[in-house]
C-alpha cells in the first residue's frame, strides 16, 4: 500500500498520498493557489437551461473573446439547447431524455455540432477537454456527470449540491486525488471561500452562512403549516427554480448549505452556524481566533458568486449592479427559529449521524417537495416526511460510510423508495 499522510479537519479524517500532499491540500483552493487563467478558457455548462445555467451563459456572452464553449447539457428542454447551440457553437450537446434525440439531431443538422443523449451523455459532456466546466445539473442525475470532469483534473464549479450532501467525502477527496480545483458556485459557500483565504485553518473558529429567512421568516407555525405553493413561490430576494424556492420557504436549502459547507470545507457540524438576514446582502463570514470577522457582501444575484467562480484565479467584470450600503441604510440579523424551520435541524442531525444520513435527508426532501408541489401533503408535512423517512433509514441499520458514486444513488433510490412508502401516513396525519 502506497504511503499516505493522514490528518483531521474538524472531525473528518482525510488519506492522501505523500506525494500528493505538498501540491494538494484541499480540492478547494483557500489559500497560495498556483492556477493560471488562459488566454482562452474552454467551458463546459452541465445544465445548460436552468437557472444557474442561463446566469452562466449570461456571463460568457458578456466576454466571447475569453471563453470557447465546449459542452452544453440541458435537462428536457429541446428548445432552449437548440438555441443556445445555436448562439454559442459548441462542439457538443446534450439532452438528459433520450426520447428528445431525434429532435435535438433534427433542430441542429447542418452546424457540425455533436449529439448525445441520456445519462451517458450528460456524463460524457463532463468528461470533455474543457478546462471549467458548471456542474448545475440538478439531482442526484448530476454527480456522476460532476464526477467525470473531477476525474479528469477539471475546475469544477459546484452548483448541484448533491455532490456533497449525497456523496461528499468521496466526492472531495476523489477530486484531491485528481488534482482537481472545486470552486463552490452558491452564494453562501462562494462567500465563505473568498472570507476563508483571510485566514489559515488552524486560525478559523467558525464559518456563518446567512440565511434570508424565506417568505415566512415571520409567519407563524400554523400558518406555515397551511401555507399554498403560490405563498411558497413568493421569495422575497432571490429569482430561482421552483424547487430551491420551495427549499427556502422551508430552510431545507439551509440545512443542505451546511451539510455543503461541512464537506467542501472539512468542518465539523459545530463550526458551522446559520443566521438570518433578510436583506441577502451578507452571503456568508468566517470568524478567526483573533474574533475578527470576515463577511464578503454583494446583491442577491447569482451572476456574482459565479463570475467569481468563471474568472479565478482572477476577477472578471460582472453585469450586476454596484452594491450601494447607503442606499439599502440597514442591515439586520437574527438567530434561525429551529421550531418554526424543523428542516434546519434535521440537516445537523443527519450531518452528525453521516453514513448515508445526509443522502436520505436530501432524497426524502425531494420526495416530500414534489408531493407538496402535486398538492398531496401540505407544506408543513415537508419536514415530518424528511424526519419519518430518517427514522425509518436508522432503524433499518443500512448506515454505512460510501465508497463509491453507485452507493450514494443506491441509498438514494432506496431513501426515496421510503419516502413514498411513508407518504400516505404522513398525508393522512396532517389532514
Amino acid at each position: 500500500m502506497a504511503s499516505a499522510v493522514v490528518f483531521w479537519f474538524g472531525d473528518r479524517q482525510h488519506r492522501w498520498p505523500v506525494e500528493m500532499f505538498g501540491e494538494i491540500m484541499s480540492a478547494v483552493p483557500l489559500r497560495n493557489n498556483k492556477a493560471i487563467a488562459a488566454e482562452v478558457r474552454s467551458i463546459t455548462v452541465l445544465g445548460a437551461t436552468g437557472s444557474i445555467g442561463d446566469s452562466t451563459m449570461d456571463l460568457l456572452r458578456g466576454a466571447p473573446e475569453r471563453y470557447r464553449v465546449e459542452a452544453l447539457t440541458g435537462n428536457s428542454n429541446v428548445e432552449g439547447l437548440v438555441k443556445l447551440a445555436r448562439e454559442f457553437n459548441p462542439r457538443f450537446v446534450a439532452v438528459a431524455d433520450p426520447a428528445r434525440l431525434g429532435e435535438l439531431r433534427e433542430a441542429l443538422a447542418g452546424t457540425g455540432i455533436e449529439c448525445g443523449a441520456g445519462e451517458s451523455a450528460i456524463i460524457e459532456a463532463g468528461a470533455r477537454p474543457a478546462d471549467w466546466v458548471m456542474a448545475a445539473v440538478s439531482g442526484a442525475a448530476g454527480l456522476k456527470p460532476a464526477l467525470a470532469a473531477v476525474d479528469r483534473g477539471a475546475t469544477v464549479a459546484l452548483a448541484n449540491k448533491e455532490c456533497l450532501v449525497c456523496a461528499g467525502d468521496f466526492f472531495m477527496e476523489r477530486a484531491a486525488q485528481a488534482g482537481a480545483c472545486v470552486l463552490p458556485a452558491d452564494s453562501e459557500h462562494n462567500a465563505l471561500f473568498q472570507a476563508l483565504s483571510s485566514g489559515n485553518r488552524e486560525e478559523l473558529v467558525r464559518v456563518i452562512i446567512t440565511a434570508s429567512g424565506g417568505p415566512f421568516r415571520t409567519w407563524a407555525p400554523a400558518d406555515i403549516e397551511q401555507a399554498t405553493l403560490a405563498q411558497a413561490l413568493k421569495h422575497p430576494n432571490w429569482s430561482m427554480g421552483q424547487k430551491i424556492t420551495i427549499d427556502s420557504a422551508s430552510m431545507m436549502n439551509k440545512g443542505l448549505e451546511v451539510i455543503e459547507a461541512s464537506y467542501l470545507f472539512a468542518l465539523s457540524p459545530d463550526e458551522i452556524d446559520v443566521l438570518v438576514h433578510p436583506q441577502s446582502i451578507v452571503h456568508g463570514m468566517v470568524e478567526f481566533s483573533d474574533r475578527s470577522v470576515v463577511a464578503q457582501l454583494g446583491a442577491p444575484d447569482m451572476r456574482i458568486p459565479i463570475a467569481h467562480c468563471l474568472g479565478w484565479p482572477e476577477r472578471i467584470k460582472g453585469p450586476s449592479a454596484r452594491l450601494d450600503l447607503a442606499k439599502i441604510g440597514t442591515l439586520t440579523f437574527e438567530a434561525p427559529d429551529f421550531e418554526r424551520f424543523p428542516g434546519l435541524r434535521l440537516a445537523y442531525e443527519s450531518l452528525r449521524t453521516g453514513r448515508g444520513a445526509t443522502t436520505v435527508f436530501n432524497a426524502a426532501n425531494e420526495i416530500a417537495v414534489a408531493a407538496f408541489i402535486a398538492g398531496q401533503i401540505r407544506f408543513g408535512a415537508i419536514a415530518r416526511l424528511v424526519e419519518a423517512t430518517l427514522e425509518h433509514w436508522a432503524r433499518s441499520g443500512n448506515l454505512a460510510p460510501l465508497s463509491s458514486a453507485d452507493d450514494a444513488i443506491a441509498i438514494d433510490h432506496d431513501a426515496r423508495k421510503r419516502a413514498a412508502a411513508l407518504l400516505p401516513e404522513i398525508a393522512a396525519k396532517a389532514s
